[in-house]
């Protein structure tokens, strides 16, 4: 059990980089988990989001978690010490130990390992999936490791921090012939599922105006901003890694540190897999993407402590006249408006034009999308099948696109003329530039 990664040990490893995960491989021959095999998980990022993603692996029979991962031991989110529920390596060692327990169904036999260094645990050769549950400045390194490893994975969305991350991610899984879900779960709900068919179906008419509606970001810091020594149960150095090592301050660490360019790319980006996801899901524009991006509003919050915009709208343009606005201005949710009739869909919420669609005895028509009704399921099922998850990696990167652009298109000031099919701005070195750099604090690095 590795609790305690020493500095030492940290920057001979970092020195290294990659290198000794990429001929590490899983258990079997072939590389991939036979289908009458229970699947064993890595989880790699234990805070809320991490633990949501255990749990259902937990009531899942033919997956077995044997070993996790988090640099810090034990946190609170962004409660006050002591409050609500426990997130970190321990906490987490306990609830997983504690249920299997319970289950007394023998999972667990040899303990579950643990780990403050993601590679340790992709390096073991009896991992067949990892769950990358990490902030997303984490998303692209613990992915390729893992995916060069010969595992499956399982990652959070946004899929990648950059722009340039998602497009080597999702050629490496293609390369290694992986099975990939993005935590783009909207797309195992019924709900979602429906909305896309009425627009697939043609009972919208020709869609001429989608309106994505995303939550404002962070106007004013969200915790406190006094920068004070870091928790002794934390190893900060690790939790920057690739990122830039900002002062520590509770305002930028648990929960809130998308708000700086740093580590996220604010609640735009958070939300934009998940609601802009359906919108090119309805649209059948998943291999594909806008025409033209420009922004029309992209106001930054009144504090340094973050750097990501708190109100924004997007303007997108789509072949055939199809147009969008990602922004914060709208109604959360996803709006798909046509010349014969329009559905409005969010969580628990489906609208429409006509009542008849929101009947769950309603059939839109024909045609018909992928339809899971568990996410964690449908990854499991796959690894088994080697068949493509609902949300597979160039997927959920080209859902996210649209924004990476807007910050781009923020950033110079004007409007971007886009290849979808090239995946190139027309006529900007500048701006292609600013997509395909990725800079990274050393001795970090992609490759």
């Amino acid at each position: 059990m590795a609790l305690n990664l020493n500095r030492r040990h940290f920057l001979a490893a970092s020195a290294s980089a990659l290198s000794p995960l990429v001929i590490a491989g899983n258990k079997h021959a072939d590389g991939r988990t036979p289908s009458n095999e229970r699947i064993n998980v890595g989880v790699i990022g234990l805070g809320s989001r991490g633990y949501n993603l255990i749990d259902a692996l937990l009531e899942s029979d033919d997956a077995r978690i044997v070993a996790i991962c988090d640099v810090d031991m034990h946190h609170y989110r962004d409660r006050v010490w002591g409050t609500g529920t426990a997130f970190g390596l321990l906490p987490a060692k306990k609830k997983i130990e504690t249920a299997y327990a319970a289950k007394k169904s023998g999972k667990q036999a040899g303990g579950l390992h643990t780990y403050s260094d993601f590679r340790e645990l992709i390096a073991r050769d009896d991992i067949d999936a990892v769950v990358v549950a990490t902030p997303d400045h984490w998303h692209a390194i613990c992915t390729l490791a893992a995916l060069r490893a010969g595992k499956d994975v399982y990652c959070e969305k946004p899929v990648t921090h950059l722009f340039a991350e998602g497009q080597q991610v999702y050629r490496e899984v293609e390369k290694q012939n992986a099975v990939f879900q993005t935590g783009s779960q909207q797309r195992s709900d019924a709900k979602f599922r429906r909305a896309a068919e009425i627009a697939r179906n043609g009972l919208l008419g020709t869609v001429k105006k989608v309106e994505v509606g995303l939550p404002p970001g962070y106007d004013k810091p969200q915790g406190d901003v006094t920068v004070i020594k870091v928790p002794k149960q934390l190893d900060y150095d690790l939790w920057c890694g690739p990122a830039p090592m900002l002062p520590y301050m509770r305002a930028r660490h648990h929960r809130w540190w998308r708000g700086h360019r740093a580590y996220g790319g604010g609640v735009l980006m958070d939300w934009i897999g998940h609601h802009n996801d359906i919108a090119h899901w309805a649209l059948n524009m998943d291999d594909s993407g806008p025409t033209r991006v420009e922004v029309s509003e992209w106001n930054l919050p009144e504090t340094e402590v973050y750097n990501t915009p708190h109100h924004y709208t997007i303007r997108c343009q789509y072949a055939g006249g199809v147009q969008s606005t990602i922004s914060s201005r709208h109604r959360i949710g996803l709006k798909l408006i046509g010349q014969a009739g329009w559905v409005y869909v969010s969580r628990g919420v489906l609208e429409a034009s006509d009542e008849r669609w929101s009947s769950s005895a309603f059939v839109p028509g024909d045609t018909r999308v992928y339809r899971s009704d568990d996410h964690i399921r449908n990854f499991l099922d796959c690894i088994k099948s080697r068949k493509p998850c609902i949300a597979p990696a160039e997927t959920a990167h080209r859902s996210i696109t649209p924004g990476h652009l807007g910050y781009v298109a923020a950033e110079l000031g004007r409007g971007l003329d886009w290849d979808p099919a090239a995946e190139k701005v027309i006529d900007d070195d500048e701006a292609n530039r600013i997509l395909s750099t990725v800079r990274y604090r050393e001795p970090w690095s992609l490759t």
